[in-house]
């Protein structure tokens, strides 16, 4: 295929295919750390004078070997000084200035693309290239000049584009055939489940109109496929770029993975990266991302672009087992492969933290490819308490202790300041366990900040003292101070003394501008769940609009598919001993009476251990086969708990599981593996501190603070449970609803039509 079409290229992309070179070191202030800070950025865009211009987009095509390329970026400055034109180029770096004794020729190189733009444009004979550091601690600056004619600047753009050539020709030849494949793409089965039309069709309207959809729509629907087909087809249309299926689940992960093959398998020619976390993917014992420890961080970038153009040239789906292969035979670290990967394939499928927690969210995804890449977040839901978990933080006093007793003086002196300053908020506590306040204490905010800076120091220069508990410190503590200075009305610090030691806590109550501001930069968002309910109030959480589109499907079952039993007994806390007997001989009645495998859930741990040695004592065996969650699995032991769900078992299992756990969403145990669900209780959290300021937070916004705390976010463990029952037209089976509260108005409201 002939390319005919203009290739654009960004400068950044550009600079570092060509310039990336040496190994991974994850030590704090090593020379691949550099990474442009906004806040660092406007500082010293602050500083320029009225005639200079900063954030200026450039553009320009070069025609290289018979192909014509775009090169665009945005330049941090372009400056006017006696005469001369300058373009800065601002970085921040943890590193120490001395020891940074030359530019970087990433940045040197994305600099110099933008110098021989701005000299094409002006018809500069000369121009300087300034690159600007800054210590993102001590605010020092450093900076590097050099003097480029306008001839240089030709040849040296032109080789980088010569070298980058092989690997933009590939993405386009790529692209074509992505966008030719598509026209002819089909939904991938023979016709639509009931409801899937409607979604496929919500979804397809919602990118075309840029905006945001949230729909509920119920299990066994097929929300997967109808979510990620009308998306690929508006990538075929040019309305969007790429896609993100974001989800806190490796069961969904799984499913959105299948809905690709599935469509590659009927034609489809889209790439897709799957992320695994690093703990998980990396092949050493640690994660010590370390050339002098691991083989695949030394030496990494000097191999990285091989390994990308030979995946790429050979596979579409890039699913864990896929990039392990490739990253072990061109020995470069698999987690950094699939960042580099996921920015480049059509498809990325990952956990909410790749695109909403700012600690580890993909960073060089901006421009133009942020606004055309569709979001769709599966099981979303779950989103709202992990949002909430992402901008928290916590650290203890402990830690602190350790470190003051160390042999480096000034990290000593900074770690005794933090201790001190925790030994006052443990003061504030007087006779109580624990205080709440609307602002941290600033004793403590200037002690961390000195402690941030001395760590920092102290990890950089590699000191024996770099061991593995300071490094956590430093990022907890980077956390912390950066989770405070975001603190207003939807945050509360939280102080609590834990035996002789002290925990100091910032809550998040409200995620839902953070969610917000994330989202409004893609092209659509698309938030979807079987358990968006009630609907205003997770639309709420996860930075909803009154102008956002609402789409609710009712389910495409028979109401004969489902029996539903409810037992008004009562679970509340002071009644759980005098009523479990009553709960286990109904259980074991109803179990009985039906021909299958049985889950049981329990609002939690404590209640369903105490109910499973009371089912010992009382319940003969009957030759059923006894499953219990445990708090923590291993992979393996999550593996049997499922699989044991069998139709061809010997004995039927009847399951102990917890809502909310990892049996409870994401399970699918279709025909007779499963042909009953006992739910009991109503699945409310535990009372807490931090649900009580939310209750109260919530008050004062004018909602129900109750609801918002306990009942909702206990429904939709309700419902996630139960959805665990019926997953195809040809599943039947019993519901048993225990507990007095489903017999309320409020509950039967919240309960959907077909229970």
């Amino acid at each position: 295929m002939a390319v005919t079409e203009v290739i654009k290229i960004s400068a950044r992309r550009l600079a570092e295919y060509v310039y990336r070179a040496g190994s991974i070191d994850a030590r704090i202030g090593s020379q691949t750390a550099m990474t442009e800070g906004v806040r660092i950025h406007q500082e010293i865009q602050r500083k320029y004078e009225v005639q200079n211009q900063k954030e200026v987009p450039l553009s320009r095509e070069m025609e290289v070997d018979g192909y014509v390329f775009l090169l665009e970026g945005r330049c941090d400055g372009i400056l006017s000084v006696d005469g001369q034109v300058i373009i800065d180029e601002i970085k921040s770096t943890s590193q120490l200035l001395d020891e940074v004794t030359d530019p970087s020729k990433v940045h040197v190189a994305q600099a110099v693309v933008y110098a021989w733009i701005v000299t094409e444009d002006r018809s500069l004979d000369q121009i300087n290239v300034q690159i600007t550091y800054v210590q993102s601690s001590t605010k020092e600056i450093k900076r590097f000049v050099e003097t480029y004619d306008r001839a240089a600047l030709q040849k040296e753009v032109e080789e980088m584009i010569q070298h980058y050539a092989p690997f933009a020709l590939l993405l386009e030849r790529h692209q074509h055939k992505r966008n030719e494949s598509i026209k002819q793409l089909n939904f991938p089965f023979d016709h639509f489940r009931q409801g899937q039309r409607n979604l496929a069709g919500a979804v397809y309207k919602t990118i075309n109109k840029k905006s945001t959809l949230f729909v509920q729509a119920p299990t066994g629907i097929g929300k997967t496929i109808s979510t990620i087909f009308p998306t690929v087809k508006s990538m075929g249309e040019r309305a969007a770029s790429h896609l993100i299926y974001s989800t806190a689940k490796t069961i969904t992960r799984t499913a959105a993975e299948q809905a690709l093959n599935l469509m590659n398998e009927t034609g489809l020619h889209l790439s897709s990266v799957t992320m695994t976390a690093k703990d998980k993917i990396c092949f050493k014992e640690q994660t010590i991302c370390q050339k002098s420890y691991c083989e695949y961080a030394d030496g990494h970038f000097d191999r990285i672009n091989g390994a990308v153009l030979d995946i790429l040239s050979n596979e579409t789906m890039m699913t864990r087992g896929v990039i392990e292969t490739y990253a072990k035979k061109h020995r470069v670290c698999p987690f950094e492969y699939s960042m580099d990967l996921s920015y480049i394939a059509d498809a990325m499928i990952g956990d909410y933290n790749y695109v909403f927690d700012p600690r580890v969210a993909r960073k060089r995804i901006m421009g133009e490819q942020k606004h055309s890449t569709v979001l769709l977040v599966d099981e979303a839901h779950n989103l709202v308490d992990r949002a909430r978990e992402m901008y928290s933080a916590v650290l203890w006093k402990s830690p602190f202790l350790v470190l003051s007793k160390g042999a480096h003086l000034t990290l000593v002196q900074a770690a005794k300041r933090v201790n001190k300053a925790f030994l006052a908020c443990k003061k504030m506590c007087e006779n109580d366990e624990y205080v709440i306040l609307k602002e941290m204490p600033q004793e403590i905010i200037e002690a961390l900040n000195d402690f941030y800076s001395e760590a920092e120091r102290v990890i950089a220069q590699g000191r024996e003292e770099t061991d593995e508990t300071l490094i956590n410190l430093y990022f907890s503590t980077q956390q912390m101070l950066k989770v405070a200075e975001l603190m207003d009305e939807q945050f509360y610090c939280l102080i609590e003394k834990r035996n002789q030691d002290v925990m100091l806590k910032i809550v998040c109550m409200d995620p839902s501008a953070f969610v917000k501001s994330t989202t409004k930069s893609y092209k659509a968002s698309i938030f979807f769940s079987a358990t968006l309910s009630p609907l205003p109030y997770v639309r709420r959480l996860l930075g909803g609009e009154a102008d956002d589109y609402v789409l609710t499907i009712p389910s495409p079952f028979h109401r004969e598919q489902l029996d539903v039993k409810t037992y008004p007994i009562s679970t509340k806390y002071r009644d759980r001993e005098r009523t479990l007997d009553t709960i286990l001989y109904t259980l074991e009645k109803e179990i009985k009476e039906q021909a299958g495998n049985f889950l049981v859930f329990f609002p939690s741990f404590y209640y369903m251990d105490r109910a499973m040695d009371r089912w010992k004592q009382i319940m003969p065996g009957d030759g059923m086969k006894m499953m219990v969650q445990k708090q923590l699995m291993t992979e393996e032991e999550r593996e049997e708990y499922i699989t044991s769900f069998s139709e061809a078992a010997e004995n039927r299992v009847i399951g102990f599981a917890v809502m909310g756990g990892m049996f409870s969403e994401g399970v699918d145990l279709p025909g007779k593996r499963l042909t009953g669900v006992a739910i009991v209780g109503v699945g409310l959290p535990q009372l807490s501190v931090e649900r009580e300021q939310m209750k109260k937070y919530f008050q004062e916004q004018g909602v129900n603070g109750y609801n918002y705390a306990y009942v909702f976010p206990g429904i939709n463990k309700v419902l996630q449970a139960g959805g665990r029952l019926i997953r195809s037209e040809t599943d039947h089976g019993t519901l048993l609803l225990i507990d007095d509260r489903f017999t309320s108005p409020l509950y039967r409201q919240l309960l959907p039509p077909e229970w």
